[in-house]
């Protein structure tokens, strides 16, 4: 098949395997090891010249649990019942076992795995039965050599390199810069084959047991996100090769979707230059956990150190709207930036601006750039964040008037929100947004620096709705046949997000899916 029509049908295969597996993150990495460790032929196929898509960026953390029915009242509990309770108990006693499996998987590089409690996010009944494995560190390996092309935080690169050796060790052939573009599927919808495109010419492979979709999300697509997502636009923040294709290939077979709105992201900065695909995020400050409050003070919780935050965050109004450090920034971030304004016909948070002043500015860098992506530009955020003022992703304000000017109201307005925020920072109270003492520091000494601030998305977390098995099914709950998915496309988080929860998920479906197709018979 050599012409550049994909075709949801055909009798003539160029090639097959048992197995072939659409993404390679560690969703698809762990579904081709399960699969070739139960005999199957496996094809590993990844649309980007290098393997890794976002999972690669991440920080590394993989859940555990210490109580399999804890952690399913947690779950059940932020995914504020938005996932079916099955397939959530599968989860969590997966989590039970994933430490022994991260382990042998580390044995064959003699990976340091490294454990840690590590509670949930949000205080919801069953929150202090997680913990976390990490990589942290491979004997003779270092992430800025081996993927020179990403950039992230490093225990993510070391635990990709750890699948990376697995997948080499079996007999799993992989092929990078492939893109699957269409299902091949017989007359009932079963799934018999993928189409590859290869070189720019398209190719047929068959699937004698199926498969197994593990492709991401749809971060790099905007057409879905208009289509998803009130608020716009959202700056992708790792990778221009999640668009969706698994969301659409699956589509074409009756695939029900579930959790489109949900994605895993914050706020950041972009670049003037528009080559620059991806948005700068945020520093990334610790998470923190609310216990409560005494005297009207929000007390925070699981802190693993406190880092006062140097920023504020002001509307096109010149006001503070949100608690620019909510407990988990790096998952709910965006939404305050989601409100339209009826009566200007407007979104009037976004942009919006942050602004940080000369004390602030010594702080530390307060952004840094995420990205798996050979092709793409880096930027290095600088030290002393005053490159950025030459580069034109910040702008100085040498007076609270330049201030106002560049946001575009009145002085009196702008001083009096810095007045109103100083005041709380010397009282310890936020009385309108409730952000924490610890992180509050005063905005008050020239020059200013303000960039303008947009939403932000990691990951998303809709998709094609699966079964216990990882099956995908139609929209009359039904599997479509021969048909699975793994990872972050489709993923089980419906509301608030577990950190490290989508890397736990991806080696525990990769696994799941991988064995369950490698019990099928040949269809052919």
């Amino acid at each position: 098949m050599s012409n550049n029509s994909p075709s949801r049908f055909t009798d003539k295969f160029d090639e097959e395997f048992d197995v072939v597996v659409v993404g390679y993150g560690f969703a698809g990495g762990a579904a081709a090891i399960a699969a070739a460790d139960a005999g199957c032929s496996v094809l590993l196929t990844e649309k980007m010249l290098d393997p890794g898509g976002i999972s690669i960026t991440a920080g590394g953390g993989i859940r555990l649990a210490k109580d399999a029915d804890k952690a399913f009242e947690y779950l059940n509990a932020s995914g504020d019942g938005r996932t079916d309770p099955d397939i959530l108990r599968v989860f969590c006693d997966e989590l039970m076992n994933l430490e022994e499996y991260i382990r042998n998987l580390a044995s064959v590089n003699n990976a340091v795995c490294e454990k840690r409690d590590h509670p949930g996010n949000y205080p919801f009944p069953g929150f202090e039965t997680f913990q976390a494995i990490e990589i942290s560190g491979v004997p003779g390996f270092d992430p800025l050599v081996g993927y020179p092309h990403v950039r992230g935080r490093n225990r993510g690169p070391l635990l990709f390199k750890v699948v990376e050796d697995n997948v080499a060790k079996r007999n799993i052939e992989v092929r990078c810069g492939t893109p699957a573009r269409r299902l091949i599927s017989g007359n009932q919808g079963e799934v018999r084959g993928v189409t590859l495109e290869v070189d720019g010419k398209l190719t047929s492979v068959k699937a004698r047991k199926g498969v197994i979709l593990a492709c991401g999300g749809f971060e790099a697509n905007e057409e879905m996100q208009q289509q998803f997502w009130q608020l716009q636009p959202v700056l992708p923040a790792a990778s221009r090769g999640n668009t969706g294709d698994g969301i659409t290939m699956a589509q074409e077979l009756g695939a029900s979707l579930w959790h489109m709105w949900q994605y895993h992201g914050s706020y950041g900065l972009k670049h003037p230059d528009p080559e620059y695909f991806n948005a700068i995020r945020m520093k990334r400050l610790p998470d923190w956990r609310p216990a409560g409050e005494k005297d009207g003070k929000p007390i925070p919780a699981g802190h693993d150190k406190t880092v006062p935050m140097s920023w504020i965050c002001l509307d096109q109004d010149g006001k503070r709207f949100m608690n620019e450090n909510p407990p988990y920034a790096q998952d709910t971030g965006h939404r305050h930036l989601e409100f339209f304004d009826f009566t200007r016909m407007k979104f009037p948070r976004i942009p919006a601006y942050v602004v940080v002043d000369e004390d602030g500015r010594q702080m530390y860098p307060i952004a840094q750039t995420v990205f798996n992506d050979r092709e793409a530009a880096y930027y290095a955020w600088s030290d002393d964040n005053l490159k950025e003022v030459q580069s034109g992703i910040l702008k100085q304000a040498n007076s609270v008037g330049e201030l106002a000017e560049i946001i575009g109201v009145e002085e009196a307005v702008i001083q009096n929100t810095l007045d109103k925020w100083n005041e709380a920072v010397e009282s310890g109270v936020d009385e309108d947004f409730r952000r924490p003492l610890e992180t509050m520091t005063k905005v008050q000494k020239p020059p200013f620096l303000v960039g303008e601030i947009w939403p932000v998305v990691s990951n998303t977390q809709g998709g094609p709705k699966h079964d216990t098995k990882q099956r995908i099914i139609n929209t009359f709950n039904e599997p479509i046949p021969r048909l699975y998915e793994a990872g972050e496309l489709g993923s089980i988080w419906g509301f608030l997000y577990l950190g490290g929860g989508n890397l736990s998920e991806c080696f525990i479906t990769g696994k799941i899916a991988g064995n369950d197709v490698a019990t099928l018979e040949n269809w052919d």
